[in-house]
């Protein structure tokens, strides 16, 4: 049974702008890592236009930012400038809820493509 999704209680950036933290107020948490959050960004980037796509080499990005937009996402802005993605509430939910599955199946596409989490590129996953 899916959560009745509300705004989160509070939506905190570690000191070091490694991690944001989403509080839900039924008491679930989910820490996102902000490489994690920049590969995975819900914008054209990675979406592609139609193509998916895998982005590497974003191991030391950082959080810049947090915006809330409307009661429905946050616009995260990251220290390499990226910032057109939105994290509408379910989505920030799937990433916390299917944190390893999604992290790994991330890995694979970088290895698959000859990517890495350190060094800078773009594939196409097709």
């Amino acid at each position: 049974m899916q959560r009745v999704l509300s705004w989160p209680e509070e939506l905190r950036i570690a000191a070091d702008r490694t991690e944001m933290s989403v509080l839900y107020p039924d008491g679930t948490r989910h820490d996102l890592p902000a490489e994690f959050l920049r590969v995975l960004t819900p914008s054209a980037e990675r979406k592609g236009h139609g193509t998916p796509m895998v982005v590497g080499g974003k191991a030391a990005v950082k959080i810049a930012d947090v915006r809330q937009v409307g009661r429905y996402a946050v616009r995260i802005v990251f220290d390499d400038g990226h910032d057109s993605g939105l994290y509408t509430l379910a989505y920030l939910d799937e990433l916390g809820t299917d944190r390893e599955r999604l992290w790994s199946q991330y890995l694979d596409d970088l290895a698959r493509h000859g990517l890495t989490r350190d060094k800078p590129g773009v594939a196409a996953l097709h």
